[in-house]
């Protein structure tokens, strides 16, 4: 790990200290945290230093990631939306427009991704949100649904149809228009701030689309979904780093039948297959952040790759640490409840496992057909 991604490490450890569990009962995470995080580059660490950002690489964005993970998975998938913000302004838009957004998300503004609506999760070819021109300004009307960090968000980077195509467009949450409502009680990332958000003919400058034209849906959509992606599976490699050491230590210090618990061999399988998983959804991060960090063509695939195998992994892992830990992991306020919930999330979000495995089946099927 880089010394930057260290130092960012140490501080976000710091700041968290042994409050998640209280703000994932609260379902809210302080925001001035989340403004002190957001100005010291942490939210969005792979923003270059020449527009405010830490400019760590993918590697070091992830590990990054999974330490933030394996302590609060909240904070995370503020992180993720936080990067996902800034990954969508740095691929779809202009040089003068990371001049004028970048800087804003890495000195203490948050943001949120719209992308699901109602009648659009999983197949994003039904999106229904409209951005229509009118002279200077574009108009923007539609729903979008369970997007989180929206409750934290000064800015919503929006997805939807624009001049025959799709763009995303940057729309000021307090705008005349707009309006958030939050998700009650959620599964998991309770802290998160999932909400719904509606857009009632909501006026933009035309310079907030970024990009300025309309894209292909895929290629629109896809810049944002490869970093929230890859931000997904290295959080799920920290929810297995907190479950391996939660069980780890329960089964070395607990005694059954006048043995560590560890001794047992059935309690022994379930910790070496933690132990796996942790591994194995490591190596599938750590190789598409390769990927990325090279500039590979395969990268957004190798990014489908490593979220689907941390997620599967993460949300297997933790129903492991529940039941080696039993019903000392069995109530809220237990990191290993907290991760039983966030991680079963994780095979939801930013590509269900069903829509990953297609992704995956359909890359196959080219690379025989070419």
């Amino acid at each position: 790990m880089t010394d930057a991604a260290t130092s960012h490490t140490e501080l976000v450890s710091g700041l968290i200290g042994d409050r998640a569990d209280a703000w994932d009962l609260a379902g809210e995470l302080p925001r001035d945290l989340l403004v002190e995080l957001g100005a010291s580059g942490v939210l969005c660490a792979q923003v270059g230093a020449e527009h405010g950002g830490a400019g760590l690489d993918s590697r070091a964005g992830g590990e990054l990631t999974a330490a933030v993970g394996a302590r609060c998975s909240s904070l995370r998938s503020v992180m993720t939306s936080q990067g996902m913000a800034a990954w969508t302004v740095r691929r779809l838009g202009g040089a003068e427009q990371w001049s004028t957004f970048l800087p804003r998300l890495t000195s203490g503004e948050l943001a949120a991704v719209g992308f699901s609506e109602p009648g659009a999760g999983s197949d994003l070819a039904a999106m229904e949100t409209e951005i229509a021109d009118d002279g200077t300004h574009v108009v923007v009307t539609g729903r979008k649904v369970w997007i989180t960090a929206a409750h934290y968000a000064d800015l919503l980077v929006v997805f939807g149809k624009y001049r025959g195509g799709a763009a995303a467009v940057v729309v000021p949450a307090q705008a005349p228009g707009v309006s958030v409502t939050r998700v009650p009680d959620p599964l998991g990332c309770r802290a998160a701030g999932h909400a719904d958000i509606t857009l009632d003919a909501v006026r933009v400058p035309t310079g907030h689309v970024l990009g300025g034209t309309g894209l292909p849906l895929p290629l629109a959509t896809t810049a944002a979904l490869t970093y929230g992606r890859m931000s997904v599976a290295w959080g799920c490699v920290g929810i297995l780093r907190a479950c391996l050491d939660a069980a780890a230590t329960h089964t070395a210090t607990r005694e059954q039948s006048g043995r560590k618990l560890a001794e047992h061999q059935l309690v022994a399988r379930h910790l070496a297959e933690l132990y796996v998983a942790e591994r194995h959804a490591t190596r599938a991060c750590e190789h598409a952040s390769a990927s990325w960090d090279t500039g590979s063509p395969e990268m957004a695939v190798h990014a489908v790759h490593a979220k689907y195998v941390a997620s599967r992994e993460a949300a297997e892992g933790a129903a492991r640490a529940v039941q080696l830990l039993a019903s000392a992991a069995a109530s809220d306020g237990h990191v290993v409840a907290r991760a039983y919930r966030d991680a079963k999330l994780m095979e939801v979000i930013e590509g269900t496992s069903e829509i990953c495995q297609l992704v995956l089946a359909q890359h196959m099927r080219k690379k025989v057909q070419a």
